[in-house]
């Protein structure tokens, strides 16, 4: 513990506690500008801690931001991973839900993760494309091990191409939906499992 100069003392924050900390400030700030725009200075005043601290953390900008999506796709993951022996259609729905209480809990870290593309970085473009490359692979294997849409993936390389467009699809929805649409959680929900059961069924 240490004591501030009111006399009260204020708990020392772990590393890992630390370092969340400093994603959270970082994943607001990246979601607000574009990645030119955000300066490790702001991160360490919002958080306040010394610059020296910072970078003891995370090298470079470039790490700080990769290391944001990381943490995103990482969250992502965890809240969709596919069930297995249980339906697609019904896992897809409940996925759904999962992804859009995410992105409403974690907007900040939500829109950051999809700026990270134009970021420019290829190390921060490296880290998003892998992390979107993990997504499609949860899908890809959920089908496969699904009786009405595993021979659907048999056909070809449209089935994946059909999820890599779909997850940019649901992006585009759940972005425009943080700003406000006027369409409702559940509806946003039907909307995107029509979109990936409807092409995966053309």
């Amino acid at each position: 513990m240490a004591a501030n100069e009111g006399g009260r003392t204020r708990r020392r924050l772990s590393t890992e506690e630390r370092r969340e900390q400093l994603l959270s400030v970082g994943a607001r700030l990246f979601s607000e500008s574009p990645y030119d725009d955000v300066w490790i200075e702001q991160v360490a005043e919002i958080a306040g801690v010394s610059r020296g601290l910072l970078y003891h953390y995370f090298p470079a900008k470039r790490d700080f931001f990769a290391a944001v999506v990381q943490r995103e796709s990482d969250r992502m993951l965890r809240m969709t991973a596919a069930v297995p022996g249980t339906p697609v259609r019904a896992q897809l729905a409940s996925g759904l839900d999962a992804y859009l209480e995410y992105a409403a809990a974690h907007t900040h870290g939500y829109r950051a993760f999809h700026r990270a593309e134009a970021a420019g970085d290829p190390t921060v473009r490296g880290v998003h494309r892998r992390a979107l490359a993990a997504q499609e692979q949860q899908i890809l294997t959920a089908l496969a091990g699904d009786p009405e849409f595993g021979p659907v993936l048999g056909r070809g390389p449209d089935a994946r191409l059909a999820v890599r467009g779909w997850l940019a699809f649901t992006a585009a929805v759940c972005l425009e939906w943080l700003r406000g649409c006027e369409l409702s959680r559940e509806q946003v929900r039907d909307l995107c499992a029509r979109a990936l059961l409807g092409v995966l069924a053309s």
